[in-house]
């Protein structure tokens, strides 16, 4: 069984809206990373030092490839990245070995065999 890493990195308010859409798309679980930040084109705004910019989360979803180009438009979908600047973006990469998910590989299996 081949993987798919998506990546996504969310506004703390949508975190998750994201995680349950995934789930609800094939996503077995998640790895959440709280309190991330980062910059898109524009510099991000500060008052006396302080950051003005809200929360960001990054979630890690190892899904099956078969599956995952479907979650990632969903998930960009459902958190409405592309409608304005900075309010997330997801990707995926290619996984080429994972352990500790033969129990994710055994049900996913059973939910593929239908889709092929």
């Amino acid at each position: 069984m081949h993987f798919k890493l998506i990546i996504t990195f969310v506004e703390d308010d949508k975190t998750d809206l994201v995680l349950t859409t995934a789930r609800k798309n094939g996503a077995k679980g998640a790895t959440v990373i709280s309190n991330a930040r980062g910059e898109g084109l524009k510099q991000t705004k500060t008052f006396f030092g302080l950051n003005l910019e809200t929360q960001r989360d990054v979630l890690l979803f190892l899904v099956e490839e078969h599956l995952s180009r479907h979650i990632l438009e969903t998930i960009a979908s459902v958190a409405q990245f592309d409608n304005k600047p900075g309010i997330g973006i997801a990707f995926q990469i290619d996984v080429e070995d994972a352990i500790g998910v033969m129990r994710q590989v055994e049900e996913l299996n059973l939910e593929i065999e239908d889709k092929l």
